[in-house]
């Protein structure tokens, strides 16, 4: 009898769902590693109880999303605090605590979670209330106030999920390496190689395209003009027909600075008197090709339009966009009517707090060679010829104006007055002078050799104190108690910060408290919307440079009643 190649083959077996089952077994074997079956008691009591904390008071008032994405990333920090105690005690206590002692566990825990979560979340709308009523601002519909919990959700989700896969990455690795060497070589190599891999991935496939992303976005922005600005005419102004420097050069920030601001007409109406037609000097990244061919370049327009004859000039160092605040520029062209050059650079086009977060050099560059390429020049002249230096930077204008001197006596002894507002943690000589400062006064408002040449100010009544006699030149730091911009630091998460201490300043909440880590990141979130609180709070000045101006260099004939004036016209502009 033959046999056919069916028949040697063997019978065909008959399907079924076994093999399906044992090949998903073998699936979820291999993918344990990457998701366990539960999530850690210790961590999900740390996540509740940083999410809670989460929900407390910080600089500024938070809206839902953003107060859902904190409390999010804070839980999730939370879990992770809350899982490596767990593991410590695990590890000097090797006995596991009974199952009915686990299950009581789980259900307080369960209990604290039903009862906190809706308790703090109430406590959170109330605290964020006060703190919008201390600025002024309407108070949240507790409907909304609800959606931070899905917010949350999602968002600790997610990040939770990044951090498990790069947890599976590291055991992945580790296995790998246990094929060649020790065990207790193998954990620190695969952590290692983990860490090295993940900032890769960050710094090259994140971190570089965002931050590049974000350089071609907002240098699409800069080529922009503001709406209602247009080209100005007076040979002053840089950008003008007769300037050294092409308006479409300026930039969208240098644009506007150009052609706004008071005109001769302008100045001469509110002093009675005739003024001159001040001149703005603007020089924009694409006006040049380096830091030095600009600096050049506005040293170049300042003598073209002859700024070494006028009384005073001001180098302005801008913030990351190029930005220079009308309400600060403004001012002392109407105190001096009109007697003045001002000056400033371009050096980015991101905003302050990128800027800040991701390259701070540009700013100190920009700012030391523009203002000592205006001392060398002023050193050449005639000491009785001079007109006086002053200068003026806001937010990382004002890390950068200090970066062209060695300290304050350095700044003293060599301008005729200084304005710096908002300003950053990274500022060396504001940083010294808080922590000398004079006994007994705060932090967030300091006295600093009773106030010889220095001063501090949140509100401008704060100009005249201490009562002491007040020398020139003068420098005046602007700075509200409720700027994260100035107050966010790195010791946050380990370390209680001075302006918590008594006496608080006055838009801070009374129930705003200090807790580790999770301040950080309140007021990390809090610099991202500074600016979109009144003036006077978080990193909004509003019309207290006028006050600040009057304070550092007045004429002799300009009075109280004139600043008041000047203060009421800046501030509805």
């Amino acid at each position: 009898m033959t046999l056919d190649s069916d028949q040697l083959a063997g019978p065909t077996p008959a399907p079924d769902a076994t093999p399906r089952r044992l090949r998903s077994g073998r699936i979820r074997d291999k993918l344990r590693w990457l998701f366990r079956r539960r999530l850690c008691f210790g961590g999900l009591a740390g996540a509740l109880i940083f999410f809670c904390l989460s929900m407390t008071p910080s600089l500024l008032p938070r809206g839902v999303l953003l107060q859902g994405v904190v409390g999010g990333l804070t839980a999730v920090i939370g879990y992770g605090v809350g899982s490596a105690l767990s593991a410590g005690i695990r590890t000097v206590t090797p006995s596991e605590p009974n199952r009915n002692v686990k299950r009581i566990g789980w259900w307080a825990l369960l209990g604290a979670t039903v009862l906190l979560v809706p308790v703090f979340l109430a406590l959170g709308r109330s605290w964020q209330n006060e703190v919008r009523d201390l600025m002024g601002m309407e108070p949240l519909d507790a409907w909304e106030w609800g959606l931070i919990l899905v917010v949350a959700a999602v968002v600790a989700a997610l990040v939770l999920l990044i951090a498990r896969l790069i947890r599976g990455l590291a055991r992945v690795v580790i296995r790998f390496i246990d094929r060649f060497l020790p065990r207790a070589i193998s954990v620190t190599a695969g952590v290692m190689v983990t860490i090295v891999v993940v900032a890769g991935v960050i710094q090259g496939f994140l971190l570089d395209p965002a931050v590049e992303a974000l350089n071609s976005t907002y240098s699409v922005v800069n080529t922009g003009t503001d709406p209602g600005i247009e080209q100005p005419t007076e040979p002053e102004r840089s950008g003008s027909p007769a300037s050294l420097v092409s308006w479409d050069t300026l930039g969208v920030k240098g644009r506007t600075f150009v052609a706004s601001g008071p005109k001769v007409t302008q100045i001469s109406q509110f002093n009675g008197e005739p003024a001159a037609e001040p001149i703005r000097v603007y020089v924009g990244i694409d006006s040049a090709d380096s830091l030095q061919e600009r600096v050049d370049l506005a040293l170049a327009e300042l003598d073209r339009t002859n700024a070494w004859s006028r009384d005073v000039i001001a180098v302005f160092t801008t913030t990351g966009t190029g930005w220079v605040d009308a309400r600060a520029a403004d001012p002392l062209e109407y105190i001096h009517n009109g007697d003045t050059a001002l000056v400033a650079l371009q050096y980015s086009f991101l905003p302050s707090w990128i800027s800040f977060l991701v390259d701070t050099t540009k700013a100190a560059d920009a700012g030391r060679e523009m203002i000592h390429a205006v001392q060398r020049r002023l050193a050449e002249m005639p000491a009785d010829a001079r007109p006086k230096l002053l200068l003026f930077g806001e937010s990382l204008g004002s890390y950068g104006t200090e970066q062209a001197f060695d300290g304050i006596d350095d700044m003293i002894s060599s301008v005729d007055g200084a304005l710096l507002v908002g300003p950053v943690f990274r500022n060396a000589i504001h940083t010294s002078l808080t922590e000398d400062r004079d006994d007994g006064s705060p932090h967030w408002r300091p006295v600093y050799e009773n106030g010889e040449n220095v001063r501090f100010a949140v509100a401008p009544s704060d100009l005249s104190q201490p009562p002491a006699e007040w020398d020139h030149p003068r420098v005046v730091y602007l700075q509200n108690s409720s700027d994260p911009i100035t107050y966010w630091k790195l010791d946050l998460l380990w370390s209680h910060p001075d302006w918590l201490d008594d006496p608080r300043g006055p838009d801070i909440s009374d129930d705003m408290r200090w807790s580790p880590v999770v301040m950080f990141w309140q007021t990390l979130a809090d610099m991202a919307f500074s600016t979109g609180v009144p003036a006077g709070h978080g990193h909004s000045y509003g019309a207290n440079p006028v006050d600040a101006w009057a304070a550092i260099d007045r004429p002799a004939d300009w009075t109280d009643s004139d600043t008041v004036r000047l203060r009421d016209l800046i501030g509805h502009e």
